[in-house]
């Protein structure tokens, strides 16, 4: 909205612009309501064209210029050679300049655009050694990471280093969720505000909250996949859909719940470890433990000790659509 405010504000003045220009210049502009159409159609040109390129980045902007200039100089090059001094007839000559800047600053510029930073370290060698000599790992942070509250402990034990981006429209989900009526969501949004609020508090890495708002964009893990790539980030969620999203797009990414899977401890057969059996089995004479991770582990003859902690041996594991069943026969109850 703020973006229109200027360019109304722009178009006015531009409009005011054109009648002073018409009432001090009148060999310009013979009358005031010409002026009037003058500026207002000006300003509405300048603003249609910031419509067109408002998905044109600052560093596209800054590539293309860079692209024309090296084609430029190119083209100079080319015409002060030499080649076309035999060519007498000035239009002809004037029309083979024009073709020649114009193709060569369109080649550049194309060119510049389509390369990435590594093309620019043959050409300003120094822009390698400036970013080498202060490497900054960024690290963006989605709502479901937040509220997840693993990250709060991988950053607290130094798992992960560099600094912690987090969204300014990440906050703000934050905050829609914390409001919720939804008394399980209200939970899981005030959840995520106090973890955001001790990854702040530690000492290890720094926290910043990025302002960037793609508006073009109305969903929010289109905007955090934009926002990783624009800044050579990586992007820390819990979402398997983001993931997939971002892995397409080859944006840097990690998935809280595979990093969780692949530290997961190993259980072989024969392993013997203390179990709390919470209820009976399906079968007769079973009992039902679960491991922190959530593995279910059926125990033979474990019926009667619901509520218990027992020794149990693992008999052997059964790989199922949901994931991985243990099955244990009961060594002895540990005493309390």
């Amino acid at each position: 909205m703020s973006v229109w405010i200027l360019r109304v504000l722009f178009l006015s003045l531009s409009t005011l612009g054109g009648y002073a220009v018409s009432q001090v210049r009148p060999e310009l502009i013979d009358n005031g309501l010409g002026g009037v159409f003058i500026g207002f159609g000006f300003g509405g040109l300048l603003i249609a064209i910031d419509e067109m390129v408002k998905g044109f980045s600052l560093r596209a902007f800054s590539a293309a210029s860079f692209g024309l200039l090296l084609g430029t100089v190119i083209a100079l090059l080319i015409d002060n050679s030499g080649l076309f001094i035999y060519v007498e007839d000035k239009p002809v000559r004037w029309l083979i300049r024009l073709c020649l800047f114009l193709g060569f600053g369109y080649i550049g510029m194309i060119l510049a655009m389509r390369s990435n930073k590594e093309d620019f370290y043959l050409i300003i060698p120094f822009v390698r050694f400036a970013s080498q000599s202060k490497p900054e790992n960024l690290l963006v942070l989605d709502t479901s990471a937040i509220i997840d509250g693993r990250i709060a402990e991988l950053i607290e034990g130094n798992f992960l280093e560099g600094t912690i981006v987090v969204p300014r429209f990440v906050l703000k989900e934050l905050q829609f969720i914390a409001d919720s009526t939804d008394p399980t969501r209200r939970a899981r949004g005030r959840r995520g505000l106090e973890m955001l609020g001790r990854i702040q508090r530690s000492p290890r890495n720094e926290v910043k909250i990025h302002e960037a708002d793609f508006r073009e964009e109305s969903e929010v893990d289109a905007k955090l996949v934009r926002l990783a790539r624009a800044l050579g980030a990586k992007l820390i969620t819990n979402d398997y859909n983001l993931s997939k999203i971002a892995e397409l797009q080859s944006v840097p990414h990690l998935n809280m719940h595979e990093l969780a899977r692949a530290l997961k401890p190993a259980i072989l057969p024969g392993e013997i470890f203390n179990l709390k059996i919470v209820r009976e089995g399906k079968d007769k004479g079973q009992g039902v433990g679960y491991l922190n991770d959530g593995t279910m582990v059926v125990v033979n003859n474990g019926h009667g000790f619901v509520g218990q902690q027992i020794e149990i041996q693992v008999q052997s594991l059964v790989q199922t659509g949901a994931g991985v069943l243990i099955f244990a026969d009961v060594k002895a109850p540990v005493a309390a």
